[in-house]
């Protein structure tokens, strides 16, 4: 089983904000296969699993916040042996402008939080992600930025990304080889 997490925030109050770029991919994936609605596993997430052209997927939303994101994930992987090679994290990045995603293997967590924890509780940076990019504030706060929504001319933009990201996402599950997908999509 392959298992894709999204990053974010839970909760209708982070909805649709930057910052929740991964749940947004994921979610975009659970209504794309009709895969039915995100249920509370017995650790901190809610997950949908369902089949995705013939293969068995696990999305992931971990309920723990960004900041505390590996704390949901390490168990879900523990308890389904879910290995590193079958796991990948979407999640938003500032360093990249809206619209852009990427695709990246193993590395640092780049100043993300919660692909801080994720390493942290992992215990490796050797984890496939797709970055999706929300750009930095042209004004204000970095925090206020990624709790924001997108404005109604990033907005569509960032709606190709998710779908672009959703397309990688899908040859990854159907044998694509990540090697593969990043010299297509970077």
């Amino acid at each position: 089983m392959k298992m894709i997490v999204g990053l974010g925030n839970i909760g209708t109050r982070y909805d649709e904000t930057r910052h929740n770029a991964g749940f947004m991919v994921v979610e975009q994936l659970a209504r794309d296969f009709h895969l039915g609605a995100f249920t509370h596993e017995k650790v901190e997430a809610v997950t949908v699993t369902g089949l995705i052209n013939g293969q068995k997927v696990m999305l992931v939303k971990p309920t723990t916040f960004m900041n505390e994101s590996g704390r949901a994930v390490k168990p879900l992987m523990e308890y389904y042996d879910i290995a590193l090679d079958d796991l990948i994290v979407v999640s938003d990045d500032l360093d990249m402008p809206v619209g852009k995603i990427k695709l990246k293997q193993r590395g640092a967590s780049g100043g993300h939080n919660g692909l801080k924890s994720l390493i942290d509780h992992l215990g490796t940076r050797e984890f496939n992600r797709v970055k999706l990019g929300i750009d930095h504030p042209k004004f204000g706060s970095v925090v206020s930025h990624v709790l924001g929504r997108f404005d109604t001319e990033e907005r569509p933009v960032f709606e190709g990304a998710v779908l672009q990201a959703e397309q990688a996402l899908i040859k990854w599950v159907q044998g694509t080889s990540f090697d593969q997908l990043m010299n297509e999509y970077n």
